[in-house]
């Protein structure tokens, strides 16, 4: 091997020694930018299901208030029914 071999061989491992640690480097930034993002977009789908939750509450109340107004009139339906036979 002449000496000129030799420096090429050493600059070539180098080169793939730095183009490794390079790829490991974006890889790891890709990583956590992907990871910031889906974050973002789980945050916001949770705010949702808070907003719609609460939408549903509020209309299972309403829901409930109306069952209860039909119950008590049904029962005084009921009760002049019975007057009535």
């Amino acid at each position: 091997m002449t000496p000129v071999d030799v420096a090429d061989m050493l600059y070539a491992v180098l080169l793939a020694v730095v183009l490794i640690f390079a790829v490991k480097y974006i890889s790891a930034a890709l990583q956590a930018w992907a990871q910031k993002s889906n974050d973002g977009q789980y945050r916001s789908l949770a705010e949702r299901v808070t907003a719609t939750q609460s939408e549903i509450q509020a209309t299972m109340a309403g829901i409930r208030a109306d069952v209860s107004k039909i119950s008590s009139s049904l029962a005084a339906v009921e009760k002049v029914l019975k007057q009535v036979e």
